[in-house]
């Protein structure tokens, strides 16, 4: 009696660089035997811009704006790390008020990038009506930054030694209701998120990403900690953070839903901390101005919504930086998105790619290879 061995076939199809449930152009290559994936190939590369090399030829007091428009959710956090920078290679103190301000505006920051990403990681999950809740309750957020400074998106009110706005009584008022209005809604839909089965079944179980995995291959923000690692840049305590009651948030089912709740659960903590920040912060100016050419090599280390942020500079002592080195929380996280990927089925791809929050604008805008491959 012959044995006929069924032949498994082998099929390579591309994902990307557009799709419907793919917010960011990156092209994923998948190799799949029948629906079951078994490798993953990244194409990068559709936005580069040159952004470092433009920071260097520009006088370096103009590049806050620049470095603003690497990406346009973390706009606010990529001006205050620049700002940051410059600090340290001109010794600029700023005004403690101007670090509580910083602060509450990183987390505003924050709460605008993880509505954002709920709403798309609902919709890509198939709950379209959710998506649309949760965008109407980022209305909140977008007005506070109109409010703040005239602008929805980009806040721009880092200046190197500090701030160029201040906030009044009133428009303080306005922060505490709103932040308690916001409250309020993410209560209301607290339900779904933890109590869903057919949320929870597009989750559970999937894109498991192990701790040691997590740290050997870098993993940074909402991917590390929704493997119960409570890695989080603010534990630095630059700006004002020291002086707040702040603990990472984590989850340690190392799935994709432990990802979602850590980004849930981080939306009442930017509340918590904006709401501490005001109520703690002191009178005096919010600008220190230090006209000093940078001088030396600065290292800063932000968090950002999607994770650390990594600034390098170096100064020469004239109006142009020597050398920027930008590198964004995306481009770490690709290597664990890739491990997560395989063993899993084609139906499983819009909620992993979506569980580390891409964002190749700010991955590719930034990098340039220097003559001799420096």
């Amino acid at each position: 009696m012959s044995k006929h061995v069924e032949e498994v076939k082998t099929t390579v199809f591309p994902f990307g660089p557009q799709h419907p449930v793919l917010p960011e152009p990156i092209q994923l290559r998948f190799v799949v035997e029948e629906e079951e994936i078994v490798d993953v190939l990244p194409q990068i590369g559709y936005v580069h811009r040159g952004i470092e090399k433009a920071i260097e030829l520009n006088d370096y007091r103009r590049n806050i704006y620049l470095c603003e428009r690497i990406c346009g959710i973390c706009n606010y956090m990529h001006g205050m790390a620049y700002s940051e920078s410059i600090e340290k290679l001109t010794d600029t103190v700023v005004p403690l008020r101007a670090k509580y301000l910083r602060t509450v505006w990183s987390e505003l920051a924050r709460l605008q990038s993880h509505l954002l990403w709920l709403g798309f990681f609902s919709e890509g999950v198939g709950f379209e009506s959710l998506f649309m809740q949760v965008w109407k309750i980022r209305e909140i957020v977008l007005e506070l930054n109109e409010a703040t400074a005239g602008h929805r998106i980009h806040l721009s009110t880092n200046v190197i030694g500090g701030v160029n706005m201040d906030m009044d009584e009133g428009l303080i008022k306005r922060y505490y209701k709103d932040m308690g209005r916001l409250r309020k809604e993410m209560d209301s839909l607290a339900p779904v998120f933890y109590k869903d089965k057919a949320f929870q079944a597009k989750q559970v179980g999937k894109g498991i990403l192990p701790k040691k995995d997590a740290v050997h291959m870098g993993a940074v923000g909402p991917t590390i900690r929704g493997s119960g690692i409570p890695q989080d840049m603010r534990t630095n305590y630059y700006e004002a953070y020291g002086f707040l009651d702040f603990e990472p948030v984590t989850h340690d089912t190392e799935d994709v839903y432990a990802r979602t709740l850590v980004r849930f659960d981080e939306v009442y903590q930017s509340i918590d901390l904006i709401e501490a920040a005001l109520k703690q912060m002191p009178e005096g100016p919010i600008v220190d101005k230090n006209d000093r050419f940078p001088d030396g090599v600065a290292v800063v280390r932000v968090e950002q919504p999607r994770g650390e942020c990594f600034y390098y500079a170096v100064g020469n002592g004239t109006i142009h930086l020597e050398r920027m080195r930008i590198r964004t929380p995306t481009l770490p996280n690709i290597p664990p998105l890739l491990h997560m990927l395989k063993g899993y089925e084609i139906s499983d791809i819009p909620a992993i790619v979506h569980s580390i929050d891409p964002c190749m604008a700010c991955a590719e805008r930034i990098t340039y290879v220097k003559k001799g491959g420096q």
